[in-house]
């Protein structure tokens, strides 16, 4: 895209993860965007349009152009306003970065959704699953991407696996609440709690 967006509009809700993660790269990118909070049990006809395959929510529109998909959204944003950066420049570690973006979106998020519907023998397997998956994602993340010295994964600056895990953080405590279950636990995976926090206590996080 030769010229910088004029119009940008993020169609979402406040109670989604996945809009979480993308308004909050918005924020974090100082992109000036509207944000159209949707009824979810009643749907607008502009993200019907927008999004006429999944018909869900986040959607966000550059130009009169949609984009679907949270994780599809998110490199885009990358793609487009460049700094501060979300993605590293070597085309091996961006490829590391996507690896464990796509292993939250199929190895974690299940897990989550079995925990809300299930409960007693079934609830304490998805809860140890996440578990388990967690702490993969832990021991993998701390060797391949982990970069000493700052609050975050890539170091003092948050990049794509802080959006995605740091914007989900809230909503795991949430679960943890009215499940009664344990999921993140700094004892067991010290540097992704540590860095979901991190990234939940940023201003422009907050206001996400």
């Amino acid at each position: 895209m030769a010229d910088q967006p004029k119009e940008v509009k993020l169609y979402g809700n406040e109670f989604s993860g996945y809009c979480t993660m993308v308004h909050a790269a918005l924020k974090l990118k100082g992109v000036a965007h509207e944000y159209v909070k949707e009824d979810l049990q009643n749907k607008s006809e502009a993200l019907l349009r927008h999004n006429p395959v999944y018909k869900k929510v986040p959607v966000l529109v550059v130009d009169g152009e949609p984009i679907a998909e949270s994780l599809v959204i998110l490199q885009y944003i990358d793609d487009v306003w460049k700094n501060p950066p979300l993605l590293p420049e070597d085309p091996y570690q961006r490829a590391k970065v996507r690896f464990w973006a796509g292993f939250v979106y199929q190895k974690l998020v299940p897990p989550t959704y079995d925990i809300r519907r299930s409960e007693g023998d079934a609830r304490k397997k998805a809860e140890e699953e996440f578990v388990a998956n967690l702490i993969t994602m832990e021991n993998g993340v701390r060797e391949e991407l982990w970069s000493a010295g700052g609050s975050f994964i890539d170091g003092e600056k948050p990049g794509l696996i802080d959006v995605i895990m740091g914007s989900c953080y809230k909503g795991l405590k949430y679960l943890e609440d009215v499940a009664g279950v344990k999921l993140v636990e700094k004892d067991r995976t010290p540097l992704l709690c540590s860095c979901m926090e991190a990234f939940a206590q940023l201003d422009v996080v907050k206001t996400a």
